[in-house]
């Protein structure tokens, strides 16, 4: 059985960083590009930003910018999300996901195998 299981999150004051982590268990995603989303309460689910799969390209929500870093141990298969500077706007539950089908990489209809997600909460 496919699972991606998130750890990392936990309670931050702003400023602080926190390292996100993604381990992929039971297959390899080969040649998939990996992303990043979180949500909110209420909230549709938002992209955050996302690697393929030479670790060549990268892209980020322009809310996260300069802050975030995302990167990858495919002999690990284990996807990171090096998140810096933190503000109390990134308390949401984040998720990573492969992408599975063609289409814009915000969407987040175009990824799968989602995890469970990991909880970040910054206090101000």
């Amino acid at each position: 059985q496919v699972q991606l299981i998130e750890s990392g999150g936990g309670l931050v004051q702003a400023g602080d960083s926190l390292r996100l982590s993604c381990a992929a268990s039971g297959r390899t995603f080969s040649g998939k590009s990996m992303g990043w989303f979180r949500q909110v309460p209420g909230k549709e689910r938002q992209f955050v930003a996302r690697i393929n799969w030479s670790s060549s390209s990268t892209n980020y929500a322009d809310s996260v910018k300069g802050r975030f870093t995302i990167s990858r141990d495919n002999g690990k298969n284990t996807v990171y999300l090096q998140m810096n500077s933190l503000k109390p706007d990134d308390t949401a539950v984040y998720y990573c996901a492969v992408q599975k089908f063609d289409g814009s990489i915000y969407d987040p209809s175009r990824y799968d195998y989602w995890g469970q997600g990991t909880q970040v909460t910054v206090s101000s």
